[in-house]
């Protein structure tokens, strides 16, 4: 079973996050006139790509002007960076599982800053059965997406990364700044939400780009990022959020229920039993 996450503003989350109460009010609401619809220049073309040891997948990047976006109140300003075209896939992350032996299923001692680990064996089958080839990688735990970042980042020389908080909204953003409002027509050509998906995720890539040329950024699942204090925050809409929750300032936290049938104890930390919604997507520093 599914358990569909609720819809809390960005500022709710935050305060969460900081283990202080909050309101779940402060939901998007669903606005009829786009400023996206018509993008400032043709989706970018991509930056470099990167293909993977002893594997025909290719990580596509693009590249993202630097910016200012505002986050909990403040003006963040944010340098030019280049992003993945699409959210990681099974495909890139099969490849860095079988790159080495599986860490033990209830590891939980601290890796060292620059330790590579790799996934323990999931007892489920982590892609439903919904889709593997060129599908998003799913229930990921922060832990895996990490080390992925690690792993790719020794392999090409190049410094991999999850996104920061704002990076991931500037990003999101494709060149809008100050309010957001999309008409839900616009949102199904971009995005898989609750309308359109059949409650599942879909192949990496066919949805309409944004402007700066990165897909799904909007819907299918949710990309883990950082807060600017550090904290894990999972940022966007999901293939289970309706298309008013499909905005750059959608934010959820880990709780619970994304691990509530994983009957491992410690529960894993590579893997969110039911949070197929969780996937996550690259940055890499010039």
């Amino acid at each position: 079973m599914i358990n569909k996450p609720k819809a809390t503003s960005r500022n709710a989350v935050l305060r969460a996050a900081n283990g202080s109460a909050f309101s779940l009010g402060g939901v998007a609401v669903l606005c009829m006139a786009s400023v996206l619809l018509t993008p400032q220049a043709e989706p970018k073309k991509e930056a470099f790509s990167v293909t993977l040891p002893r594997s025909t997948t290719k990580i596509s990047m693009v590249s993202v002007p630097g910016g200012t976006v505002t986050i909990g109140g403040k003006a963040v300003e944010v340098k030019p960076f280049t992003m993945s075209a699409t959210e990681v896939t099974w495909d890139a992350f099969d490849a860095y599982v079988a790159s080495g032996p599986a860490s033990q299923p209830y590891d939980t001692t601290e890796f060292k800053p620059d330790a590579i680990a790799r996934p323990s064996r999931s007892y489920a089958v982590p892609d439903l059965g919904w889709g593997h080839k060129g599908y998003p990688a799913i229930n990921i735990n922060f832990t895996s997406a990490e080390m992925f970042c690690r792993w790719l980042s020794s392999i090409t020389k190049k410094k991999f990364r999850l996104p920061t908080e704002a990076e991931w909204e500037l990003a999101a953003r494709g060149g809008v700044s100050g309010e957001w409002s999309m008409d839900e027509a616009t949102i199904s050509k971009m995005a898989w939400h609750k309308g359109n998906s059949k409650n599942k995720t879909h192949g990496a890539g066919l949805r309409t780009p944004n402007s700066y040329g990165l897909f799904d950024i909007l819907g299918n699942v949710g990309e883990w990022a950082l807060t600017e204090d550090g904290k894990q925050i999972l940022c966007g809409g999901t293939f289970a959020d309706g298309p008013e929750l499909q905005t750059p300032m959608r934010r959820q936290v880990w709780a619970p229920e994304w691990q509530a049938t994983d009957p491992q104890e410690p529960k894993s930390r590579w893997w969110l039993a039911d949070a197929p919604f969780v996937g996550f997507r690259l940055v890499c520093e010039p």
